[in-house]
């Protein structure tokens, strides 16, 4: 009897033993795999990102202005938000990135507004032909700031980075235009607004994107081509042009950096804030004058070394050129209103700002 008692009582002990360790070891696991999370918690998960565009990876867009902006980016992120370029057009087509980003494509693009003719009917305002510009920082302040404050749906899609501009362009091309005459029925590569300005001018535009221009010029496709003065260095076509017509009041490009909302969306707030920062510093201290920059450049090889010539219209021609483009800003508030947008009063507030960066930044 005392012998079955005592090998139940040690029965009993042993389970308890064995009960107990069980129990110690699950405590130990659930410390260490607490420990071992520790450091993630409240850090958010790297976002690694693709972003097209259709510079050439020598230009000074990708050198001076993306790959900067992609490093600081991730510096400021902490590492977190890390971003692949893609340049040349080698993930989308010049006119295929913003959908590409809307799409999910590419994760960010950067490319111009007029290569989607009637895509942005709103922003057309700034390339309107008849409202000058002093340069490409003044151009771009007016067309970062009034896109902010018209806030228009047709770019709601997606989270705009920036927007800058060329700024003023000129007419470069294998014969002499030093009057109206010289250009009617000249083929001119031109996109957007620019290739209406030039139909009203009486000169036949055909649309395709920079990166297509020198082939099509050195092959005779086009004659010419309407552009900011960097096109003659940056895209080589002072290689197949030989004059130069100053058309300040022509032209200006819309370019832009924007990003795919959903991918904007798992971004941390923490971390979007930082961006917005970068953001706002790359526009102001490059983006804004990257192509004053590159045209004084330009023009000075343009003409030293290739040999071109500059021609300047006289007054009269300039107001004949002009008069001749004026109803364009008619037809887009006409336009404006049968979409339900107060054309007017956009074309205004972008005169307005015209005004006021033209004098700041002369």
């Amino acid at each position: 009897m005392k012998k079955r008692l005592c090998q139940s009582r040690l029965k009993s002990w042993g389970r308890g033993v064995f009960l107990g360790l069980l129990a110690l070891s699950l405590i130990m696991l659930t410390g260490c795999g607490q420990q071992a999370s520790a450091p993630s918690e409240g850090k958010s998960q790297t976002v690694e990102l693709k972003l097209a565009h259709f510079f050439p990876a020598t230009h000074p867009a990708e050198t001076e202005l993306i790959q900067p902006w992609i490093a600081a980016i991730e510096t400021a992120t902490e590492g977190r938000v890390k971003i692949t370029s893609y340049p040349a057009q080698t993930l989308l087509q010049a006119d295929a990135v913003y959908d590409g980003v809307v799409n999910g494509i590419a994760d960010l693009g950067l490319s111009c507004f007029s290569y989607t003719r009637g895509s942005f009917p709103v922003l057309e305002v700034f390339e309107l032909p008849g409202i000058k510009y002093v340069n490409s920082k003044a151009a771009s302040k007016v067309a970062w700031e009034g896109i902010k404050e018209i806030n228009p749906k047709e770019v709601q899609d997606t989270k705009l980075m920036m927007v800058f501009t060329t700024g003023p362009g000129d007419l470069y091309t294998k014969e002499p235009v030093r009057s109206l005459q010289d250009l009617k029925g000249l083929e001119i590569r031109a996109t957007g607004l620019s290739a209406k300005s030039l139909s009203a001018l009486g000169a036949s535009p055909v649309a395709m994107a920079q990166s297509e221009a020198y082939e099509a010029l050195s092959k005779g496709v086009v004659k010419g081509n309407l552009g900011p003065i960097e096109v003659l260095q940056g895209w080589k076509q002072a290689e197949v042009t030989k004059y130069l017509t100053r058309t300040p009041f022509l032209y200006n490009n819309l370019f832009y950096i924007t990003m795919n909302l959903d991918k904007w969306n798992s971004i941390s707030s923490e971390d979007q804030q930082a961006i917005e920062k970068v953001n706002e510093k790359f526009f102001e201290d490059v983006a804004m004058g990257l192509w004053d920059k590159q045209n004084e450049a330009a023009l000075k090889y343009a003409v030293d070394e290739k040999g071109m010539e500059v021609i300047n219209l006289s007054s009269e021609e300039q107001e004949k050129w002009i008069d001749t483009i004026k109803p364009i800003q008619d037809d887009y508030v006409a336009q404006m209103k049968e979409k339900g947008e107060n054309g007017q009063e956009i074309l205004d507030k972008v005169k307005s700002l015209a005004e006021e960066y033209n004098k700041e930044y002369q």
